[in-house]
């Protein structure tokens, strides 16, 4: 996992609904494609990218596969990211 598939991956205004849906708990892949007017196949391949990433986990239980969030991934980000906040504003000194 590197920053450049996590952005990539976030750059998708359809990953990022799936990623806040699965903010409130793991889903199946059916169940997130009902909030979609799309196909299976383009929900998984959202989904394909979203693991590719590392934001997603997936486990199978009997004939499903659960996603869920990979919330190490999102820390990662955002202590990266936290580096930019209360440094000096340009133009000031």
């Amino acid at each position: 996992m590197g920053f450049a598939e996590t952005f990539k991956a976030l750059s998708d205004p359809v990953r990022r609904e799936i990623l806040i849906m699965l903010k409130n708990g793991s889903m199946t892949a059916g169940d997130i494609g009902q909030h979609f007017n799309m196909t299976g196949a383009t929900i998984s391949y959202h989904l394909s990218q979203l693991k590719k990433a590392g934001l997603v986990f997936e486990t199978r239980q009997k004939n499903f596969i659960i996603y869920e969030l990979n919330v190490t991934v999102f820390e990662e980000t955002m202590l990266w990211l936290a580096q930019f906040n209360g440094g000096k504003k340009s133009g000031k000194k």
